[in-house]
């Protein structure tokens, strides 16, 4: 089964957890985008609901859809967060950032009452840190130095380009005006430590370690077959 099917497959499933008069967290990302578009087709056949976007990106496109929107400011909760992720481990936390959207992600996630997180079942992984490198967000002020703090964490960052193949590459600077380093990490053994260490180096602004924010994964296999797993909801780092 293509990828575009099974995204709609996923994206199908997720809008079932919706309910009218909600308001949801929308994540940022190709799965993301993809539930996305089918809450605005529901949208436009009589679901009521309000979104708060993730990423300049989801904002744009839920307008498009005619999915109202409201600041994270002007809400003291979120009843629910949906939203992909590129690694997921068996305790269902989860690496997110290779959108580069990480930050803002991550501070809606904390208003959600309920947090889904929908992916490929490729992302699940043994342990974190195996699939791909751990974005870290930082203030762009120093940022050299800030990267050369993080080899004693067992981190080896690259600071992530635009135009990365091109003769003039620039960084990537996220929604909230910061640099993000894609740090290759050996498999984590104890991420939430890490996550601690993370936030306590200067300079950091974030990272993609997302430790005990899904209340639920919904995941989708190669024969569009949909699998959640469930745990209880609880919130750390």
């Amino acid at each position: 089964m293509d990828d575009a099917t099974r995204l709609a497959i996923l994206a199908r499933r997720a809008a079932d957890e919706v309910a009218d008069g909600m308001i949801l967290g929308l994540g940022s990302g190709s799965t993301a985008e993809a539930f996305v578009r089918e809450l605005g087709a529901r949208v436009r056949s009589g679901l009521r609901v309000r979104g708060v976007a993730t990423s300049d990106r989801t904002a744009r496109l839920a307008q498009e859809l005619g999915i109202p929107l409201l600041p994270l400011d002007d809400v003291s909760a979120i009843d629910l967060g949906i939203d992909g992720a590129d690694e997921i481990a068996p305790s269902l936390d989860v690496v997110k950032g290779r959108g580069g959207a990480l930050l803002h992600e991550k501070l809606v996630a904390l208003a959600c009452d309920r947090y889904l997180i929908v992916a490929a079942a490729e992302k699940l992984v043994t342990l974190l840190g195996t699939r791909m490198p751990l974005p870290v967000e930082v203030v762009p002020f120093g940022w050299h130095l800030t990267a050369a703090r993080l080899p004693a964490l067992g981190l080896d960052p690259t600071l992530r380009l635009t135009n990365a193949q091109s003769d003039d590459p620039a960084p990537f600077v996220s929604d909230g005006g910061h640099y993000v380093l894609d740090c290759a990490t050996d498999p984590i053994t104890d991420p939430a430590a890490l996550a601690r260490d993370l936030k306590a180096t200067p300079g950091v602004v974030d990272h993609g370690l997302f430790i005990g924010f899904a209340d639920r994964v919904l995941v989708v296999d190669a024969a569009g077959e949909p699998r959640i797993m469930d745990r209880e909801p609880h919130r750390a780092s």
